[in-house]
């Protein structure tokens, strides 16, 4: 069952990002660096792909009216998103089924530092999303986010971790292959402590 969540949740993901508005600001964006407009543009994609799934969603740009307080960010997390009315009701306050923190630093302890928050949350999906120049970096990052974050966790904590933990890493990429040579999806392996790449 979590395969089919986060893989309907990654084809959708690429589908948003490929329209044509969208796809080539940021292929400008990640040749550019300029990582304002691609949080921007991501936390745009992250937004329509939650919807494109029957979610109601909220980020900076986007503001959410169900909850009894109405804003765009929920517990200083950048984008939550929450299930259709059919599927809870009228609930004034439902549990979030996404969690999503959109990290443009170059520093790897701020990205850890998002990891560690939506780990502190529990969703059935946590997502965080990072930017790195090239696949050096990406790798450098990843394994900075299995040893110093995930390898903090005792393994007793580890396994009370519910749900699926993703980061997806977005680079310059391979120009000629977008949107899969610019965005890699990595799952977390709670039982292993580490990041795989699927």
């Amino acid at each position: 069952m979590q395969e089919s969540i986060i893989q309907n949740w990654w084809n959708s993901f690429l589908q948003q990002v490929q329209e044509p508005e969208r796809s080539v600001a940021l292929k400008e964006a990640s040749l550019a660096e300029n990582l304002g407009d691609w949080t921007r543009l991501t936390t745009e994609a992250v937004v329509l792909t939650s919807e494109s799934i029957g979610w109601e969603a909220t980020a900076r740009g986007h503001r959410l009216k169900r909850l009894p307080e109405s804003a765009s960010e929920y517990l200083a997390l950048d984008a939550m998103a929450f299930p259709d009315r059919e599927s809870c009701g009228e609930v004034a306050w439902p549990m979030p089924v996404a969690v999503f923190e959109l990290e443009n630093s170059p520093r790897d302890d701020r990205v850890a530092y998002s990891l560690w928050k939506v780990l502190c949350i529990r969703s059935p999906l946590r997502m965080v999303y990072a930017y790195r120049r090239n696949w050096d970096e990406t790798r450098r990052l990843m394994n900075h986010l299995a040893s110093e974050v995930v390898g903090s966790l005792s393994l007793h904590d580890r396994k009370k971790l519910d749900g699926i933990t993703t980061v997806v890493t977005g680079s310059r990429g391979e120009s000629e292959t977008f949107p899969h040579g610019y965005f890699k999806l990595w799952l977390l392996d709670a039982n292993l402590g580490k990041f795989e790449r699927i």
